[in-house]
């Protein structure tokens, strides 16, 4: 279903201040069982003995989820201006560039998945924790734009820490400006997907990540807004072990399924045609120009 690609270890190891291993082998975060690392990628970099799914690099995320050779990027030029001047930030995110290969926490771009046209975004945790600054915002508003002004649907796979505490209120305000580019694709009548990867927190969680018309989550992917021992700290109670994970937030309704990575690309490409988005042949241009019509949001339950 998935296509596997020629290499089969693009995984964090690829950042090159991690020295990748001697052996052939990878130990499970989770469990510690060790992985052949070759088999380890061809399973999605999912533990075989446990089920823990291992954060990825966005490259490997969008080979895993977008047709070969279909995906564009957007917006990828766009760099943070360190607005605060904060000591060391602009060392930091010039030492993160050259170790990621990224501009910053996501990227953003169109692909098909299943033949069909969509926006897609991906936070990437190895660039500071996918910390939300102001180019995450700008990039992701601009893509929700994009969807609304094209007629397509778009899916943010979403992993954060939280706000930029670097960029003080300017990444505070990218809360309300991301909701607020959602809300345009609503009105626009197109059809919104989060799906929540590992962990999920803070201002994210709190804005565009739980806006989804439908909300996916990977298993057992932490999820939640501040952390465990503040709010016990807060609420003076002792919290269940399950709590802030993927689990917890599908069985309080936060989220709309489980889905394993295996079963992700399958899962979207069938949402995205229950939803009336039309398959493209590879090689026939049918891009924003075209007046095919789009069937509403709400036209389409």
């Amino acid at each position: 279903m998935i296509d596997l690609f020629h290499k089969t270890r693009e995984s964090s190891e690829r950042i090159k201040h991690i020295k990748p291993k001697k052996e052939s082998g990878h130990f499970c975060k989770v469990c510690g069982t060790q992985l052949d690392s070759v088999k380890y990628g061809k399973n999605l970099y999912v533990c075989p003995h446990c089920g823990a799914h291992a954060r990825l690099l966005a490259s490997t995320r969008i080979r895993q989820i977008a047709d070969k050779n279909t995906f564009s990027e957007l917006f990828g030029e766009l760099q943070t201006l360190d607005p605060l001047k904060f000591k060391g930030y602009a060392e930091k995110v010039a030492q993160l560039k050259e170790k990621t290969g990224m501009e910053d926490a996501v990227v953003t771009g169109t692909c098909l998945i299943g033949g069909i046209k969509t926006c897609i975004g991906v936070m990437d945790s190895h660039f500071m924790m996918a910390s939300m600054g102001s180019v995450v915002g700008e990039k992701l508003t601009r893509l929700f734009e994009y969807g609304a002004a094209h007629k397509l649907p778009v899916i943010l796979f979403t992993c954060s820490g939280g706000a930029r505490m670097q960029e003080g209120m300017f990444s505070l305000l990218q809360m309300a400006k991301v909701s607020g580019a959602a809300a345009k694709l609503a009105e626009a009548g197109q059809l919104y997907i989060t799906v929540l990867t590992d962990p999920t927190t803070g201002g994210v969680t709190a804005s565009f990540a739980m806006l989804g018309d439908i909300i996916l989550a990977e298993p057992k992917a932490t999820v939640g807004f501040a952390g465990r021992r503040v709010i016990e700290g807060t609420i003076g109670e002792k919290l269940p072990k399950t709590f802030q994970s993927a689990e917890f937030t599908l069985e309080h309704g936060f989220c709309d399924a489980i889905v394993p990575r295996g079963e992700m690309k399958q899962t979207l490409t069938s949402l995205l045609s229950l939803h009336g988005y039309p398959v493209r042949k590879v090689g026939v241009k049918n891009e924003s120009k075209s007046n095919g019509s789009s069937i509403g949001r709400h036209s389409r339950h």
